[in-house]
């Protein structure tokens, strides 16, 4: 079965996870993807020996494209690029603001010597403005954003567990691409895109702003809901923990009614609706854990099953990795197979193919 995107080009100048997660997309839907990595490589090869004694960020973000030695400050390495790029429908950068340009490759010289290569350009900060020039990796943007400041508990902020800023930003820019080779296809005229790090994440935090700047300034909850209840995790008989939301007022009647055994709660004025059981959060949680407390995990996961309500277990890794909902992919490496989590999307009818994981060449 042929991919999407069978037959388009595209050169990615990459590093690290956002630019990557783009195109490895790019390449699961059939994309031809050159990756040029300087002598030595991507740094993400160095970041962990996780997946065969590889990076399990390189292996994770990098399977299907086809590895290209490049030193870009030489004569050689540059005559390489634009070999490939006369035959490019996209170009995917994440190096530093202004790195094209000193390489001769400003906006107007590709726009007048590649007028149908499309252009993504992923940056920290954008390429103009007082931190243009800044240094931006996951966690600072999760701590310049602000996103550090609603994420943890009240002892303090905390990181995401994952690299969200990176995977949020690669993922806008693969919409981007994809908008814009539908529009190439329309007009006949290439975009030329950019995507930064802080605007992305700036966007996905427009809730807690908004509330802050009405007044309702979000505050760190760990596991609890900032403006729902009872939306958080309870400890269990045998201490074993569940997490519940409750989002409507009905649920909470159910709720009241089947789990609880306090089906009076409901009606209670402190307690009916949402903004009341926000404004009682306390007392809301006390009601509830201590009915939750009672019962062992297994017995609280058979009442809230029952009720219809929503919850979830509070599982970790080994969690995970056998949890009956995970699909893999295997990948072939240089080091061998590795198995890891499959992308989110399934087409029916489809049975995608993932290319291996290349090598780091030895020569340019």
């Amino acid at each position: 079965m042929t991919g999407a995107l069978d037959g388009l080009r595209i050169v990615a100048l990459e590093q690290a996870v956002a630019a990557p997660f783009a195109t490895a997309r790019l390449a699961d839907a059939g994309a031809l993807v050159e990756k040029f990595e300087r002598p030595g490589g991507d740094f993400a090869r160095g970041y962990d020996a996780a997946a065969a004694g590889q990076s399990s960020y390189f292996v994770w973000l990098n399977r299907g494209k086809v590895s290209i030695v490049a030193d870009l400050m030489t004569a050689d390495g540059m005559a390489r690029l634009k070999q490939s790029l006369a035959q490019a429908d996209v170009l995917v950068c994440n190096l530093k603001p202004g790195a094209l340009g000193r390489m001769g490759l400003g906006a107007d010289v590709l726009r007048a010597d590649y007028p149908r290569l499309i252009v993504c350009s992923i940056t920290g900060y954008g390429e103009t403005g007082p931190l243009a020039q800044r240094k931006a990796y996951d966690l600072l943007v999760q701590a310049e954003s602000g996103l550090s400041s609603i994420t943890g508990g009240p002892d303090g902020p905390a990181r995401v567990g994952t690299s969200v800023v990176d995977i949020a930003t690669g993922a806008t820019a693969h919409a981007a691409i994809l908008e814009a080779l539908i529009a190439r296809g329309i007009s006949g005229t290439a975009r030329h895109i950019a995507v930064s790090l802080f605007d992305v994440m700036a966007e996905w935090l427009t809730v807690p702003l908004l509330n802050h700047e009405a007044g309702q300034t979000p505050q760190r909850n760990g596991l609890r809901h900032p403006s729902i209840a009872p939306y958080g995790v309870f400890d269990c008989a045998d201490g074993g923990q569940v997490l519940i939301s409750i989002q409507s007022d009905r649920e909470w009647a159910v709720l009241c009614d089947r789990v609880l055994g306090a089906p009076d709660l409901a009606q209670d004025s402190q307690l009916a609706t949402n903004v009341a059981r926000v404004r009682n959060r306390d007392r809301t949680d006390a009601l509830v854990g201590a009915a939750l407390g009672a019962m062992t995990a297994a017995d609280a996961v058979t009442a809230l099953d029952a009720a219809q309500i929503a919850f979830a277990r509070v599982n970790d890794m080994q969690s995970l990795s056998q949890h009956p909902h995970l699909r893999r992919i295997t990948l072939d490496t240089p080091n061998g197979s590795v198995a890891l989590p499959a992308p989110g999307a399934m087409v029916a009818g489809d049975s995608p193919v993932y290319g291996p994981v290349p090598a780091l060449p030895t020569t340019e």
